[in-house]
């Protein structure tokens, strides 16, 4: 098979895996270091490499869901809380097996959207990388990244985009 046929096959067949479709296997580790590696080779203007992904695992993971869902009982008014979407983030914690925080680091050298859009093509690369090796992923944005500065000690020209969820496809 040529090269741009596998590459044609990963890019069609990538899709977003949610945390209720994953086994309970461990990501080998050499696995999730070739995920991370491939961010690594995202264009970004400058040289800036503006992502900054953290790896969460175990407790730390765990720790991190329920940072999520106190954020989520804090920021939403009452009449919008609702039990069922509290409990369900921390399911999609506890059923991943990683889960990696996605940040901008905003250099000043290039425009900011600049460095936005290459770290989404970091996470791009990333997700390639998971469908080419049978891990399900998929980046969530959720409101509560917002207030997650603090949590993750980001620096002032740092934000929080979202999170990546990953994890070995039930077969």
């Amino acid at each position: 098979m040529k090269k741009s046929e596998i590459l044609k096959e990963i890019i069609e067949t990538r899709r977003s895996i949610f945390p209720k479709d994953y086994s309970t296997e461990d990501i080998p580790q050499e696995v999730l270091e070739e995920i991370l590696n491939s961010s690594n080779f995202a264009p970004n203007h400058k040289r800036t490499k503006p992502w900054r992904f953290r790896v969460f695992r175990g407790e730390e993971k765990l720790n991190l869901g329920k940072e999520l869902q106190r954020l989520y009982k804090e920021i939403t008014p009452e009449q919008f809380f609702l039990q069922k979407k509290y409990e369900d983030i921390g399911n999609k914690f506890s059923k991943s097996n990683v889960v990696l925080t996605v940040s901008v680091n905003f250099s000043g050298l290039v425009p900011e959207w600049e460095e936005i859009a290459a770290t989404a093509m970091a996470v791009q690369n990333m997700h390639l990388t998971c469908a080419a090796n049978n891990v399900g992923a998929y980046w969530g944005t959720p409101g509560m990244k917002d207030y997650l500065g603090k949590f993750l000690q980001l620096e002032e020209n740092q934000k929080c985009y979202g999170l990546f969820f990953m994890g070995m496809i039930q077969n």
